[in-house]
């Protein structure tokens, strides 16, 4: 499992998928590679909806993206979550 420096970008149910997507894109270009994290139905699905969208901003730039995933316990709040975190790299599409 990769594990960046950069802080992972939160995902919530609320989130703007359109915004997530930029932030990613932003962050793979600069660094080929970002981490994403969602608790939850909503918030995973939000942050799928991103990355799909991240991955077609980049490929009109010849950029590409991969994501596996894993679970990460975090703490919110004084309470124990099970968090999805998706672990993003970007790669050539020539």
């Amino acid at each position: 499992m990769l594990r960046t420096s950069q802080p992972p970008i939160a995902v919530s149910s609320a989130s703007k998928s359109l915004v997530v997507a930029s932030a990613i894109a932003g962050i793979l270009r600069q660094h080929h590679h970002a981490e994403v994290q969602a608790v939850g139905e909503g918030a995973i699905n939000q942050a799928l909806k991103a990355l799909t969208i991240a991955r077609n901003y980049l490929h009109d730039q010849g950029i590409d993206l991969a994501c596996g995933s894993d679970f990460s316990e975090i703490n919110i709040d004084g309470r124990e979550l099970t968090a999805v975190r998706f672990n993003v790299v970007s790669r050539s599409l020539a």
